[in-house]
């Protein structure tokens, strides 16, 4: 999952030097932490939070495929 994050976030970042995920895992679910750069903030959140539920939705539909459920914080 955190693979799958990178490289989405990569695509929508000036600065992906900057991206920082960190991923804890219990036995059914995943939760990442996504840090960017200051300036890229909201190109991964997008206008009105679109672009986040976007990535929140393709993490969970991949999850779902592994009997998990996925979880995405972005940290500012």
């Amino acid at each position: 999952m955190k693979e799958i994050l990178q490289f989405i976030v990569e695509h929508l970042v000036i600065e992906p030097e900057a991206i920082q995920i960190s991923e804890t895992e219990s036995a059914t679910v995943s939760i990442l932490e996504l840090r960017v750069a200051k300036e890229d903030v909201g190109r991964v959140i997008g206008k009105q939070g679109n672009t986040a539920d976007s990535i929140r939705w393709l993490l969970a539909a991949i999850a779902s495929r592994q009997h998990r459920r996925a979880s995405l914080e972005i940290i500012r």
